[in-house]
């Protein structure tokens, strides 16, 4: 990401690497900067050829530009390219990400089919093996990568740390006037990982433009700290994604919290928003996170926004909510669609109030909005369209014929598709 919010610092354009028909970093062929990329990560066992790849179309289908695949064993190595054909009966395009540990020099070796299915490799330093073997296996996975033209993530986290780097930058450390604490050492052993695997790669084949680097933790304040060093240190497209970041709100605040910040900086290419799902919960709810992000931030468009208020005293009951639920749900339901006829319809604002206090405002603000009553007041709610007052509704169909006044507005002010 070569732009930041107006106002904000800007950070200097990336190399720009392309993954499928995505492109990373850097800027557009048009010249403009490239948008942040979403991505998300399935948790089927991926040697499951059809629920692997039917999540992969529900991430794809929810907004994940690219989708990562854990390949771990020969089974699953072997099930790759049959998901990629799975995707393609589908009519999917899905460019898919192999997450390799311990075992990924083998698995290309022994299997290159799975290699050339793959769109890209993400391969952990800490994890491709120890002492002199190292290097070896890992330039046997680079040296695959640059065969089939292959672009990696090489992704360092937190929890798998390359230990013979750390005890060496442990050493350095307790030679310096004044030693860094374990939180810093770590750091910056996280951003050497990094880039001296980077400069690896390229001595083993890989091109520069070919390589996106990550250095994951699970802390806010690490994370940020973390990237703004490696950003000032280095030109590649930077992943961000703060790992394990929980379950529920806790998770979704803590990402939004951390890299919120660094996206405001300017840094970040490509995105994941790490979060434990509820037992049976829906993988896709991490792709909708990571779009709201991204969308509250004024970066990106991807679903009309729908604005309503917190209620109070005055909205005791929970029409308005009720209405803002249904509105939301269904301007995300009909965005297939809509995104298939017409252009420009993810940047809709639309307001849903509760009384008489924001709502004529906020709503002459949004394209669309509902102002509902409040306790006591009139039973009436008045619709503005583009900042004028349209209709008044009133009665039991409130929400039908919202929608319908969405439906025409749609219909009647974004062009279609030629």
């Amino acid at each position: 990401m070569n732009t930041s919010i107006a106002g904000g610092p800007v950070r200097r354009p990336t190399r720009r690497v392309m993954i499928g028909k995505v492109g990373v970093g850097g800027t557009a062929p048009d010249g403009s900067p490239s948008p942040v990329v979403i991505q998300s990560m399935t948790n089927t066992d991926t040697a499951d050829v059809f629920g692997t790849a039917q999540q992969v179309a529900e991430l794809y289908r929810a907004g994940s530009e690219l989708v990562r695949v854990t390949v771990n064993t020969r089974e699953a190595a072997a099930a790759v390219p049959k998901i990629k054909e799975r995707l393609a009966q589908l009519n999917l395009d899905v460019p898919l990400v192999g997450d390799f540990h311990f075992n990924g020099h083998k698995l290309l070796t022994e299997m290159p089919e799975c290699a050339a299915a793959l769109d890209k490799l993400r391969i952990n330093p800490g994890n491709v093996g120890k002492g002199a073997r190292r290097d070896e296996q890992f330039a046997q996975m680079i040296e695959i990568a640059a065969r089939y033209d292959k672009p990696v993530r090489i992704g360092v986290n937190w929890g798998s740390l390359d230990q013979s780097l750390l005890a060496r930058l442990m050493d350095e450390n307790g030679k310096r006037a004044t030693p860094k604490d374990a939180t810093g050492l770590m750091r910056e052993a996280m951003v050497a990982s990094a880039l001296e695997s980077a400069a690896k790669a390229q001595e083993f084949g890989l091109p520069g433009d070919a390589i996106i680097l990550s250095c994951k933790v699970s802390g806010v304040q690490d994370l940020i700290a973390v990237y703004r060093d490696l950003a000032a240190q280095c030109d590649y497209p930077l992943h961000l994604g703060l790992t394990e970041a929980g379950m529920g709100s806790k998770g979704i605040v803590a990402s939004t919290a951390a890299l919120a910040v660094l996206l405001q900086e300017g840094i970040g290419d490509t995105i994941r928003i790490s979060l434990t799902p509820e037992p049976g919960g829906d993988r896709t709810r991490e792709v909708i996170v990571a779009q709201e992000i991204l969308q509250t931030m004024g970066l990106r468009a991807f679903v009309p926004m729908v604005v309503a208020c917190p209620g109070c005293g005055r909205t005791t009951s929970t029409v308005f909510q009720e209405l803002a639920r249904d509105i939301q749900d269904y301007v995300r339901a009909q965005m297939p669609a809509w995104q298939l006829q017409y252009r420009g319809v993810e940047n809709m604002t639309l307001a849903v109030m509760g009384c008489v206090v924001n709502g004529p405002g906020e709503s002459k603000h949004a394209n669309l909005g509902i102002s509902l009553p409040g306790t006591g007041e009139e039973p009436v709610a008045p619709v503005y369209c583009d900042g004028e007052r349209i209709v008044t509704l009133r009665g039991d169909n409130i929400v039908g014929e919202f929608r319908n006044i969405i439906d025409d507005y749609v219909a009647g002010k974004y062009p279609k598709h030629s």
